[in-house]
């Protein structure tokens, strides 16, 4: 990678460059990467570095100091370093018509802005007039949404500038006269019109040309929905390329190559935010809910106002069930932006896990109100249906999930409980093998499929044994497949490897010292299955244990042990 000097230069100008265009969101991430970069102490004052503090010690705690990776140019091929130089608009009365614009559209009056604008031939003014136009359309879309549909309904309302904007942003691209700016927002309108493989080459030559657009970067990701149209790319070396990847790899489930990547760019961008928070989700989706909630609780102290990536952190503290913690970070995001749709979605957690399960539909619609493809808003909702058995309302939310995002997981599993709620196996096994296909290292899941397979309409047995060895070997954390796969054992008459699981899974309650029912049901098989094989001292010592119960097994203990008795009495009997 570049120098850290190098790249701090290009993230300053290129921050000015997406500022100027009215690019808030790309350069809001221009400039977090640029703190991030450690600053020299001997250069600079400690307020210089105030912002940085904190974030050192996530990196010593998971040792992230030097990763043995390499970047993405082989050995010894070095990043091109990109000079940021584009074309301005050098008439001054240009540059007056320019912040004009730039005001209204700041004041977010954008047709005002196109308007103020229609004479001018400088890449940037026309930039600024097409993303003008481009986003007068979705606000009046938006508007058409509100107006004639409820947020779970269908619409057919459209952009109705894109057609426009196509016409003229394709030919500033056949004579050679449109930047990396018009690349962008070209690659947006094609998206939108549905021509993914056109916007996918026209993104690639924005990035190409100005790679420190992240927002471009994010478009060509979401067209990215399988290996093949990643590697298909052809794009430059460049630092900005490993983010890109990094995010890819999280995206398409390549968890351990998207972990290495993020490692490698700590090393530049040693107290990245973003870079933190990506390896967060990371370890979310490796269900290491431990590590996510360290690395959050680091990020709440160096940010306290942050709430990007902060549902996700909602979604830890509820599978951990620390109201407490949860109840605190609804209270503060309440505080700090009670209106953006991650807050909606934390604030519906912390009402789901309370039980109060229509206050918290109430705060996943008004998150969906305010984004209506919020992803998480639809799968969270679609779980609250679940638990007021509202299974037609929870098959909407997750289908609507799925049409926004076809690669998450969660909404098909989802899709798959409430047919299964409905007693219809069949669709209920087809979205569960959607969801497994998906996220195959995750237990539940194939603990879900397998629970299908049970069911009195299918009973195929054989096939439910095959998922839960599968679940077994997927850090089966509550030990469910072992026990499944010891009963179903037995149900089949299998009794050799029955007794192998019902021997596991005591080992496992052993280890976490649980009593109950499944200890039970193991002691009581293992002291039958010893007994018939003969084995009468470990048979013994099952039924010993077992009268420490007061149930009616303590009975079958004792029964037990005389009929173990009269066998020994028996086999010492000469012939």
């Amino acid at each position: 990678m570049n120098s850290k000097e190098t790249c701090r230069s290009e993230l300053r100008s290129a921050f000015r460059h997406l500022s100027d265009r009215c690019l808030y969101s790309a350069s809001k991430w221009a400039g977090e990467q640029l703190v991030g970069i450690e600053q020299d102490p001997a250069k600079h004052t400690p307020s210089h570095t105030r912002f940085q503090r904190g974030s050192s010690s996530i990196r010593r705690r998971f040792g992230t100091a030097d990763p043995p990776y390499t970047a993405t140019p082989p050995t010894g091929v070095s990043y091109a370093s990109t000079p940021v130089q584009l074309d301005e608009d050098n008439d001054a009365a240009d540059s007056d018509f320019y912040m004009l614009a730039k005001s209204y559209f700041d004041c977010r009056e954008y047709r005002r802005a196109a308007h103020v604008l229609r004479d001018q031939t400088g890449k940037r003014a026309v930039f600024l007039r097409c993303y003008s136009l481009y986003l007068a359309g979705e606000k009046r879309k938006e508007e058409e949404i509100i107006e004639l549909e409820s947020p779970l309904g269908n619409n057919n309302a459209v952009n109705g500038e894109l057609d426009a904007l196509e016409r003229e942003l394709l030919a500033l691209r056949r004579n050679g006269t449109i930047d990396s700016f018009c690349l962008y927002l070209y690659g947006l309108v094609l998206k939108e019109k549905g021509n993914e493989t056109l916007a996918r080459t026209v993104l690639a030559e924005s990035v190409n040309r100005f790679p420190w657009n992240w927002s471009a970067w994010t478009e060509l990701q979401s067209l990215c929905t399988n290996v093949e149209k990643l590697n298909s790319l052809s794009l430059n070396d460049h630092w900005m390329k490993d983010f890109f990847l990094a995010s890819a790899y999280q995206e398409l489930r390549m968890h351990t190559e998207s972990l290495a990547k993020y490692e490698y760019l700590q090393r530049t961008f040693t107290f990245s935010n973003y870079i933190q928070a990506q390896i967060a989700k990371t370890q979310y989706s490796l269900r290491e809910f431990e590590q996510v909630e360290i690395i959050f609780e680091e990020l709440v102290r160096n940010d306290p106002y942050r709430i990007e990536d902060m549902d996700m952190y909602s979604n830890v503290l509820y599978a951990k069930e620390s109201c407490s913690a949860l109840s605190y970070l609804a209270h503060r995001v309440f505080l700090t932006d009670k209106y953006r749709p991650e807050s909606c979605c934390i604030i519906g957690n912390y009402y789901s896990l309370k039980g109060q399960h229509e206050k918290s539909v109430v705060y996943f619609r008004r998150a969906l109100k305010l984004n209506k493809k919020y992803l998480s808003a639809w799968t969270l909702m679609g779980h609250e249906y679940v638990e007021m058995k509202n299974t037609p309302a929870a098959v909407d939310a997750y289908r609507r999930a799925v049409d926004i995002n076809p690669c998450d997981y969660r909404a098909w599993y989802g899709l798959g409980q409430a047919y299964e709620m409905m007693g219809m196996p069949f669709y209920a096994l087809h979205y569960f093998k959607k969801s497994v296909f998906l996220q195959p290292n995750d237990s539940r899941l194939w603990i879900a499929m397998a629970q299908c397979y049970e069911t009195e309409q299918l009973r195929m047995l054989e096939e439910a044994i095959k998922c839960y060895r599968r679940a077994a070997n997927c850090n089966d954390r509550e030990a469910i497949a072992i026990h499944q796969l010891a009963k179903l054992h037995n149900e089949l008459g299998q009794t050799d490897e029955a007794a192998f699981y019902y021997k596991k899974d005591l080992e496992v309650m052993e280890d976490e010292e649980r009593e109950g029912p499944n200890m039970v049901e193991a002691l009581l098989f293992l002291a039958t299955y010893c007994k018939t094989k003969k084995r009468f001292e470990e048979a013994e010592l099952y039924c010993t244990r077992l009268l420490d119960y007061t149930g009616p097994e303590k009975e079958t203990a004792k029964s037990l042990l005389r009929g173990i008795r009269n066998a020994k009495d028996v086999d010492h009997l000469p012939p």
